[in-house]
């Protein structure tokens, strides 16, 4: 539709004013920033098409490089202002993976006729042109033109474009007699006010880093422009008095139709970093803009061309420039912190990033191969890249755990720890590296050294969510019940929509025996991610703990066929006095596991009232080197052996560590 330049014109029953950037309805003015009006005007010109966010990027933000999100935010504005619903929308409608449509008519005065039209019918008066989207009828996509006097109401010159589709020109003329009735009898539509916010008031010093937008032209380069978000994410972490969502609940939103208001409230940040990445062969460019959460104005942004090789100069050089802009006094060396453990080879890098991809996407430990192959050759490129060696540390210890015959796993957790010691030998305060090693230490039952390897971790990186969430649940495995707690309720606000950061509070809240919580740690993991078998039956042994059978069964009884819930079910149904259907659970367990589970078989003899045979089985699980014997010091199905002479000596063998890390 042709809009005069900034002159005014009316969507539905607001009317819109681009040259004051102001919008209006029933006396009520609300003033927009200008590129919000921007995409609004754009909008308009195209009603009832599919305007697609890229176009509306060209439009109205062709003089800067932004991302997607600035579309998002301008729209949810416009339908903040309208009180239109996102899920029922009449203004502005959300089509998916295509853009958005403006669904309200939009009417524009016309020029004032000749004088020799004066003596003409009526409807050669003075006139406005009304177009309706014939979706909102029809169900196809389109405009419905027509031109009616200037003295009808909006509502009339609706219901003639609806005439002119539905019953032709000349049935339409006829009802036009019928439908002329005085403007005193058409009541106003009713609009729906804005509905009051609630107050938002996240923590100072917050922020969230959206995963960057990769302009490269090259979707293959979607690693690139990832990786480099969560390089920069972590840099920012190491920020004293920064406190920043980890990478999880952030690149949750990445494709996502959600404003920055939304993001924020949802990982409870004041501040949103976003940006764009162009690579080329030796150079590569980086737009950032830093957006006020709370106000949505821009704090600070700026574009960066550099040599690729300077991406780590660059990552601090970003850091520092967030942190002053938030005025987050910086402490110590930054560029010591946010470069520790890095390289300048832009191959190595680019590798490393290929592995972190690859550990990012993963469904299953089959996967990691390739993203230990992608950090080998990190690692051959620069052999001194100690992120790397820890980045495959973990990768190793994650193969190793599901490694047969056991002689595979212990030259994998070999190989895991051997990467861990050489990655701190290189850089000593690398807090990743500490983390590896505590990883591989946790797996093959060295309990000492995994509570140091955590508590230096702990230290070294206290805004570090899986730091955070790791230490916290083994400091609540092995006794320490509020410094556990504690830790992982700080993993789930950093990572608030990480089932992970969940998943750690739940089980430490078990361990303290702190059942009721559990039980709503565990539905809120349930709730981000439905289809996580394993936590419905970790949410039935909270519910048994509570006594609460019923609600035990049905939780474990919704996935019957994972392993977890077939050990919550021989639990539970021995104390529903159902034997032999335990036995059947108990049975169907060994035979597809054998004695993998032989911890989990101990805690359910134990729970059967079968002493012998449940430490029979613990000390099975101790020659095999069973990982589930992290559970043993504070598992509450092992409490019927626990003044066993047998269970004691077990115990003493473990060596479970007094010191644990601190929250």
């Amino acid at each position: 539709m042709i809009l005069p330049e900034n002159a005014p014109f009316r969507i539905g029953d607001w009317r819109i004013d681009p040259a004051l950037d102001e919008i209006s309805c029933d006396g009520r003015t609300i003033k927009l920033e200008p590129r919000t009006m921007c995409v609004l005007v754009c909008l308009a010109r195209r009603a009832g098409e599919v305007v697609s966010v890229d176009d509306l990027l060209d439009a109205v933000w062709k003089d800067v490089v932004v991302t997607q999100y600035s579309v998002y935010q301008a729209v949810a504005a416009l339908r903040r202002s309208f009180g239109d619903d996102p899920k029922a929308p009449t203004y502005i409608d959300n089509v998916p993976r295509r853009g958005y449509r403006l669904l309200a008519p939009v009417a524009v005065p016309a020029t004032s006729p000749p004088a020799e039209a004066a003596a003409e019918p009526a409807l050669a008066e003075r006139s406005t042109t009304v177009l309706i989207p014939a979706h909102a009828q029809s169900g196809t996509v389109g405009m419905i033109r027509a031109t009616v006097p200037a003295s009808w109401s909006l509502k009339q010159g609706v219901l003639v474009a609806v005439a002119l589709v539905i019953f032709g020109t000349a049935a339409a003329y006829l009802a036009i007699g019928k439908l002329r009735i005085s403007k005193s009898a058409v009541s106003s539509p009713t609009v729906a006010a804005s509905p009051t916010p609630t107050a938002f008031s996240p923590p100072a010093h917050s922020i969230a880093v959206l995963p960057f937008v990769n302009m490269s032209g090259d979707k293959e380069q979607e690693y690139f422009s990832d990786g480099l978000t969560e390089e920069l994410l972590n840099s920012l972490a190491e920020i004293d008095g920064l406190q920043v969502a980890a990478r999880t609940s952030a690149f949750s939103f990445k494709g996502k139709d959600a404003d920055i208001g939304t993001i924020a409230r949802k990982l409870n940040v004041g501040a949103v970093l976003e940006g764009s990445v162009r690579r080329s062969a030796h150079t590569i460019r980086i737009t950032v803009q830093l957006i006020n959460a709370v106000t949505g104005f821009h704090l600070w942004s700026k574009t960066y061309d550099r040599d690729l090789g300077d991406v780590l100069r660059l990552q601090t050089e970003i850091a520092t420039s967030v942190a002053s802009a938030l005025k987050v006094t910086l402490l110590g060396d930054v560029a010591a912190k946010v470069e520790l453990g890095g390289t300048h080879n832009p191959a190595a890098f680019d590798a490393y990033l290929r592995g972190a991809k690859a550990v990012s996407s993963i469904r299953d430990t089959e996967d990691l191969p390739a993203a230990i192959a992608a950090y080998t050759e990190a690692i051959r490129l620069d052999p001194h890249y100690a992120l790397a060696l820890a980045a495959r540390s973990i990768a190793l210890s994650g193969v190793a755990q599901e490694a047969e015959p056991a002689a595979a796993a212990r030259e994998g957790f070999d190989k895991a720890q051997a990467d861990a010691r050489q990655a701190l030998a290189l850089a000593p305060d690398l807090a990743q590296g500490h983390l590896a090693l505590a990883y591989v230490s946790e797996d093959t039952l060295d309990f000492t050294q995994a509570g140091e390897a955590y508590e230096r971790a702990l230290a070294l990186a206290p805004g570090n969510a899986e730091v955070s969430r790791r230490s916290g649940r083994f400091a609540a495995l092995i006794g320490h019940f509020d410094a556990g707690v504690a830790a992982t309720r700080r993993a789930v606000v950093l990572d608030p929509l990480a089932r992970g950061s969940h998943v750690a509070l739940g089980e430490a809240l078990y361990a303290a025996r702190r059942y009721q919580e559990a039980v709503a740690a565990f539905a809120e993991v349930i709730s981000l991610d439905p289809d996580f078998k394993a936590t419905y039956g970790e949410r039935g042994l909270a519910y048994y703990g509570l006594g609460d059978l019923k609600s035990a069964r049905a939780s474990c009884e919704t996935k019957p066929d994972h392993w977890v819930s077939q050990w919550c079910l021989a639990v539970i149904y021995d104390k529903l006095g159902r034997h032999a259907d335990a036995e059947a659970v108990l049975a169907k367990l060994t035979a597809a596991f054998g004695d993998a589970p032989a911890y989990q078989d101990a805690t359910i003899y134990a729970q059967w009232g079968n002493r012998a045979q449940a430490l029979e089985w613990l000390e099975t699980a101790l020659r095999l080197r069973d990982s589930g014997l992290e559970y043993l010091k504070t598992d509450p199905l092992l409490d019927p052996l626990r003044k066993e002479a047998r269970f004691k000596a077990i115990e003493r063998e473990l060596k479970f560590p007094e010191s644990i890390p601190q929250a």
